[in-house]
């Protein structure tokens, strides 16, 4: 790559302040940026590098205003992160894609692959799928029957997806990924065993959802377990049968969602969060790394903790939890 400021302002509707023509060869952390690197300025905590930053460039807010001189080309935009994103995506667009079918690879009989896809070696497509166009399917990967994939979805390599399971348009499913296992359903019995549940839903996923590597959805008892669109999940969650997850959430790792819960719209949810069974989560809240969820949540809420509270709530229950030695000591 070999880019000019001038070039990336163009693609990230910026403008340029400095040498416009300067040559942009590589991206790096502002801290850690050699000349020929571009950079971003987005956290103030951040700002003191920018004066002593090797970068070539930086990506800097529209209101940002120099105390000190700057040996660095700036390319002002509104927001320095969402650019830096838009630009690595143009980026990664750029360069060449992988079409065709590589060997040896299995494809049912009256499967249609369209032109413009990529099939990976060792892959597996079972009877009744259903491809869109520019397709990509990464090496060993497994598709069920009856599994539809919309267009310009990626399968990264060692995903599996079983019978049934629909994948939206632009889905990135990772390394890894299980979806469509069969829930966790066990009946008891009178002699202390478990009978196995039948699992005969599936798993839905809407257009633009992202799954991380090593992250398992279980397809639903009956019915559809379902991510909505937009919603970004993180590695190693954990989806069981017949959660309905709403659009444009992000879920950090190591989280896991129980049995039949009901996420909304727009929530935050750090890692390693736990949400109970049947419980209802709304819209737009925030929900702390490690917090457990035994009990549903409005809409608009910040709370961290087990059982999860109000952030607030949550610091000066730690405050009052540091002084209970010298609380014991004077009672």
């Amino acid at each position: 790559m070999e880019v000019s400021p001038s070039l990336i302002a163009s693609i990230v509707k910026g403008t340029v302040e400095g040498d416009g023509e300067v040559k942009i060869t590589g991206f790096a952390k502002i801290q850690e940026a050699k000349k020929g690197d571009i950079t971003f300025l987005a956290n103030p905590k951040y700002t003191h590098f920018i004066y002593s930053t090797n970068a070539s460039a930086v990506l800097v807010r529209n209101d940002f205003v120099a105390e000190h001189p700057l040996t660095a080309t700036l390319i002002r935009v509104e927001d320095p992160y969402v650019s830096l994103a838009d630009l690595l995506t143009a980026m990664q667009q750029a360069k060449e894609t992988p079409r065709g079918i590589e060997t040896p690879v299995y494809i049912s009989e009256g499967v249609d692959v369209p032109e413009d896809c990529y099939v990976g070696a060792f892959s597996y497509l079972g009877k009744g799928v259903r491809i869109g166009k520019n397709v990509r399917i990464y090496p060993q990967v497994y598709i069920g029957e009856n599994v539809v994939i919309g267009d310009n979805s990626v399968i990264r390599a060692g995903v599996k997806i079983y019978e049934d399971c629909v994948i939206g348009k632009g889905c990135q499913i990772h390394s890894g990924c299980v979806i469509g296992a069969d829930g966790f359903g066990f009946a008891p019995k009178p002699d202390g065993t478990y009978e196995k549940i039948p699992q005969i839903g599936n798993v839905v996923l809407e257009d633009d959802v992202e799954i991380g590597a090593n992250t398992t959805v279980d397809r639903a008892t009956f019915g559809s377990t379902r991510i909505g669109r937009g919603t970004k999940l993180d590695n190693l969650i954990q989806v069981a049968h017949n959660v309905e997850m709403g659009q444009a959430n992000v879920v950090a790792a190591q989280a896991g969602f129980a049995g039949s819960s009901k996420i909304g719209n727009y929530n935050q949810i750090g890692g390693q969060v736990g949400v109970s069974g049947h419980i209802k989560i709304g819209d737009f809240n925030e929900i702390g790394a490690q917090s457990g969820i035994p009990n549903s949540v409005g809409s608009k809420k910040r709370i961290i903790g087990y059982p999860a509270v109000d952030a607030r709530q949550f610091a000066k229950n730690l405050v009052y939890i540091k002084r209970l030695e010298e609380l014991f000591r004077k009672l």
